[in-house]
């Protein structure tokens, strides 16, 4: 059972930002948009977001997809919608990935993004955490690529079946063929640039709120994980 709790500035070595729910009204986490604007656009329909909600990104925002600019464009614009970074903002700001349609202006939000969001009793992440280590001894690569702590990739185990918490994390980067609710992690790329969906959880009052997503991409069904509800 892992000791970690909600990080202060002194206690992890990776960057976040912590914010303050209590003049929030709705507050979502939102999974993997993969630079699909009309996925997006549909979803923020359905949470039709009020002066003082507040939407949360777990990072991916861009590639694979038709129009990363546009997605980042309504993030960027909008004070109710924050993002993490996940691994695909990572590519980019260090040079392994390209998209040319970007702009500066798209790389220095890309570049200002924190590797976590926290708030009292919650965590979000793109990738998760290792179950059997305290925050503090975490790093930036670990919470930004988590799968499986002993594994590689898809092939497990993964560190949300072990995760006990505190704090309850909210991550991407697993594809999932159903989001996980669990005590301590919520999970929620539904594959939407695969032809899944784009899914978002209403933190206060625990449910998901889900659209369908294009099929953008091919992907192989041995890298979707199926949750186990049993836990």
């Amino acid at each position: 059972m892992t000791t970690a709790t909600t990080p202060s500035d002194d206690a992890v070595s990776f960057d976040h930002r912590h914010i303050d729910l209590e003049n929030r009204d709705d507050v979502y986490v939102v999974g993997d948009v993969h630079g699909c604007p009309d996925a997006l656009d549909a979803l923020l329909e359905r949470l039709d977001l009020g002066g003082n909600d507040l939407a949360v990104f777990v990072g991916d925002l861009v590639r694979k997809g038709p129009d990363s600019e546009a997605v980042l464009d309504r993030v960027r614009r909008s004070p109710r919608l924050l993002s993490v970074r996940g691994n695909n903002e990572r590519k980019l700001i260090e040079g392994s990935s390209s998209l040319p349609s970007l702009r500066p202006v798209d790389y220095q939000y890309l570049e200002s993004l924190p590797t976590a969001i926290s708030w009292d009793g919650g965590l979000v992440v793109h990738g998760g955490v290792d179950p059997t280590r305290s925050l503090a001894t975490q790093t930036r690569d670990d919470v930004l690529t988590m799968r499986s702590p002993e594994g590689d990739g898809y092939d497990g185990p993964f560190w949300f079946d072990a995760y006990e918490g505190p704090p309850r994390v909210f991550f991407g980067h697993t594809v999932l063929e159903t989001p996980i609710e669990r005590e301590w992690a919520v999970g929620l790329d539904t594959g939407c640039v695969y032809g899944g969906s784009l899914t978002a959880y209403d933190v206060g009052n625990e449910r998901f709120v889900s659209v369908d997503g294009p099929d953008h991409v091919e992907r192989s069904a041995e890298k979707i994980v199926t949750p186990d509800d049993s836990r």
